[in-house]
């Protein structure tokens, strides 16, 4: 269940301030009073999880000096002021500040409550932003993301750190649902553009036109900056780099040269095209595909990765076991045998989607995986796979993902997996160091 957002209630009026807090925390929200302004100051900080209700006439500092301060801490605070009759033109001058709306006393209680729910979404939505960029501009926790201990993961994490670091351009391919965004990302928060702009653009996401002017402008009604402005000294990720238009390419190619080396910008283009009879390549100006993939990635498939879906499963299905608040499904030895030999045409995304649909049947009591597997197959054009693995590989990755999936229901509990597995002490260790599995991952 998400937390209940703050209300900060900022009124000199004891019978006003108690009246607010008592409706607004019948009504969900987690409230907490303040006489002055000076006293709410000292508890409002710019990551304040909530919205403030303040009264306009105060002793000492009024709400309309209040407010001020508030924006300068943070700009997005929602604030909704509380106004006299007669004090409508300052409610408007409060507006113009930065405040998220008003009310006239005497008012409706429902009113506050509407007005206090907007201002709480809206203030949800503006924190979660906030924790995805920062998210996203920490190396540590993108390289988290990239979840997966197969030979071929293992590279790619190298192949990130190592090219994080160069100043050259990237073209990123690979299968749909393979992850190339999240690699885009990785790359920026594992290089020296850390922190600097990122911005990202599709390029089958607007005709022409309308591409043209957001790339690299003029902007006509001053609604957004272009992007090669916003991504200045920093990384601009080309999303469908193959439906980039041959004009648009030109440009492009101008704009790259112009930047000369190091480039100032880096560019990490991204590229859709997977089969045989249409490449990247071939839908690219040359000298473009070559200034671009001087330094190239490509993403692994994932029947390619082995073990790594077995335990992508189970992580999925734990998120989504405690976002829909009931128990992830137990796999058997035959539908981790099932999941392994699955072609998995849409990869990561398509596992994603099979987990939480299994969370969903486990919850209802019916179903089972290989039918999920089964129904979404059904109109996939069978993939062309390397020859059968041999039955240790499938009996490790089961070994494995049972070790993993008993350690986390523990906490990291030695005593208590051996004593589920029936394993003696040791022979634990050794599979453990095996498998790659350690104990502080689960504490």
């Amino acid at each position: 269940m998400a937390q209940a957002m703050k209300i900060a209630i900022v009124d000199d009026e004891q019978d006003m301030r108690q009246s607010i807090s008592q409706w607004l925390a019948l009504s969900g929200f987690d409230t907490e009073t303040f006489a002055s302004a000076e006293d709410a100051l000292k508890a409002l900080g710019p990551d304040y999880p909530g919205a403030v209700v303040s009264d306009i006439k105060m002793p000492g500092m009024d709400g309309m000096m209040f407010l001020k301060r508030l924006m300068g801490i943070d700009r997005n605070l929602p604030v909704i002021m509380i106004t006299g009759h007669g004090d409508v033109p300052m409610a408007v001058e409060a507006m113009r500040v930065g405040a998220f709306d008003f009310l006239e006393k005497p008012f409706n209680p429902d009113q506050m409550t509407e007005l206090a729910k907007k201002a709480t979404q809206a203030r949800r939505l503006t924190l979660d932003n906030r924790a995805l960029r920062r998210e996203l501009g920490d190396g540590t926790v993108m390289m988290k993301k990239l979840i997966g201990s197969s030979p071929v993961m293992e590279r790619l994490r190298e192949d990130i750190l190592d090219l994080g670091q160069a100043d050259g351009h990237v073209l990123i391919d690979g299968e749909t649902g393979t992850g190339k965004t999240l690699v885009a990302h990785a790359l920026h928060a594992a290089g020296a553009r850390a922190g600097k702009p990122f911005a990202l653009i599709s390029c089958a996401a607007y005709e022409e036109e309308e591409l043209a002017r957001r790339l690299f402008g003029p902007v006509l009604d001053g609604a957004y900056i272009p992007m090669v402005e916003e991504a200045r000294g920093g990384t601009l990720v080309l999303e469908d780099i193959d439906a980039l238009p041959g004009q648009l390419q030109a440009r492009l190619l101008t704009y790259i040269n112009e930047q000369g080396s190091p480039a100032e910008t880096r560019i990490v283009a991204i590229c859709n095209l997977q089969s045989a009879d249409k490449t990247c390549e071939e839908t690219m100006r040359p000298d473009l595909y070559y200034r671009l993939a001087a330094l190239k990635i490509t993403l692994p498939p994932l029947r390619q990765r082995g073990e790594d879906i077995l335990t992508l499963f189970t992580r999925y299905g734990e998120q989504f076991a405690e976002e829909y608040g009931c128990d992830s499904p137990e796999i058997s030895a035959q539908e981790a045998a099932q999941l392994l030999q699955a072609p998995w045409a849409g990869n990561v995304r398509q596992l994603i989607n099979i987990a939480e649909r299994a969370v969903l049947q486990n919850r209802r009591g019916t179903g089972t995986i290989a039918s999920l597997l089964m129904a979404d197959n059904e109109d996939v054009e069978p993939v062309m796979t390397t020859e059968g693995k041999p039955l240790k590989e499938y009996v490790e990755a089961f070994e494995r993902m049972l070790i993993d999936n008993t350690m986390r229901r523990h906490k990291g509990s030695i005593v208590n997996v051996m004593d589920e597995l029936c394993l003696p002490r040791r022979t634990l260790n050794e599979k453990m160091a095996k498998y790659g599995l350690q104990r502080s991952d689960y504490l």
